[in-house]
């Protein structure tokens, strides 16, 4: 078993209900200060530390590596959160139900916003795990990054129908550990920010 620590980046700079994927923001700064603590302490020495290059992940990794100079960091543009196209930027209600519903209907070739379709996301996050599979890793990365690792974790790495990506990832500034290549659910999760 080769654990995969999965960290999401801390709160970015936006709006509520902004459609935002590859859009790159900042991420809090204190929230993201929190959120490397959390990880300098959680996650063991000597780790290779893959990171999203948008900023909000970038925040995060420089942080880390402020506390954490044992590990060994490298940006990797397969980490970015889906494309959403010429939705980036705009608000869920201004794109509309319409828009959405023609994504639902055709979810996994649907190119969202004129941008990205989840089967090349899917594509490109499998291509990720498959590559840095040998050792234990950590990613910071963004909500489908994480969700889209766990069902490459589970074997699943092609979806379908909208109803089945999963809904849940660990909330800003959070992680969850997984095993490769077994297949194995997450095992363990918990706030970067820790009492």
């Amino acid at each position: 078993m080769t654990p995969l620590w999965l960290a999401r980046h801390a709160r970015p700079l936006a709006a509520a209900g902004l459609c935002y994927g590859a859009l790159d923001l900042r991420a809090d700064t204190e929230a993201t200060r929190l959120a490397a603590q959390g990880l300098a302490h959680a996650i063991p020495q000597r780790l290779a530390v893959h990171f999203s290059p948008l900023q909000r992940c970038e925040q995060l990794a420089q942080a880390l590596r402020a506390l954490r100079p044992d590990f060994i960091f490298k940006p990797d543009a397969r980490l970015r959160e889906m494309d959403f196209g010429d939705w980036e930027g705009r608000s869920w209600q201004a794109i509309g139900a319409e828009a959405l519903a023609a994504w639902t209907d055709d979810f996994a070739e649907h190119r969202v916003g004129g941008g990205e379709n989840v089967t090349g996301f899917m594509r490109r996050v499998a291509e990720a795990w498959d590559e840095l599979a040998t050792a234990p890793t950590l990613w910071i990365t963004h909500a489908g990054v994480i969700r889209a690792a766990g069902l490459i974790a589970r074997g699943q790495r092609h979806v379908e129908r909208a109803d089945q990506w999963p809904a849940w990832a660990p909330a800003y500034g959070e992680w969850t550990r997984i095993e490769r290549p077994s297949g194995a659910v997450p095992i363990s999760s918990g706030p970067a920010i820790r009492a």
